[in-house]
């Protein structure tokens, strides 16, 4: 098990005594078949990208490892090599079963689970979508931030692919 940070996707690390795990992390395209579903549930207001704006979709899958029910966060950012920091779009998840939400965990449980369209999809995760500026490729790499729910702490980062 890794403390801290996480260099690669499928790196296991203990954030909040949760247990977390980069599944996938990508550019997303709302206007491709594949990618069309994990933009269900974003509000209009932030369904236009500008000509310097990018999606991009990261992957979560979170395993609660202690004896007690724990609560996963709902507290991440993304920070470029620069110090901007992107937050991720809310997605309503009574319609979008792919978004990422604070969820209490049983002992053992993760999240999503194994038997839901996230469990079960082609990544393996629940999505954190964020609208990024292009510019971002010439600030690499990236760093998510996973952070506790409440304040400004950060309790681990892992750097994503791009």
């Amino acid at each position: 098990m890794h403390n801290g940070d996480a260099n690669n996707d499928g790196t296991f690390i203990n954030a909040g005594n949760v247990v977390y795990q980069l599944q996938v992390s990508r550019e997303l395209n709302q206007y491709s078949p594949e990618d069309k579903s994990y933009f269900i549930g974003l509000p209009k207001s932030a369904a236009n990208l500008t000509a310097s704006q990018l999606w991009f979709g990261v992957f979560l899958w979170a395993k609660n490892q202690t004896k007690d029910s724990r609560r996963t966060t709902d507290n991440f950012d993304i920070v470029d090599t620069l110090g901007r920091k992107y937050y991720p779009l809310k997605l309503n998840s009574a319609i979008n079963p792919y978004a990422w939400t604070s969820t209490p965990l049983m002992p053992g449980a993760t999240q999503p689970n194994p038997n839901t369209t996230a469990g079960v999809g082609p990544t393996g995760g629940e999505l954190l979508l964020f609208k990024l500026n292009t510019s971002i490729y010439n600030n690499r790499p990236l760093t998510l931030q996973i952070r506790a729910p409440s304040g400004n702490k950060v309790w681990a980062t892992i750097s994503l692919d791009l």
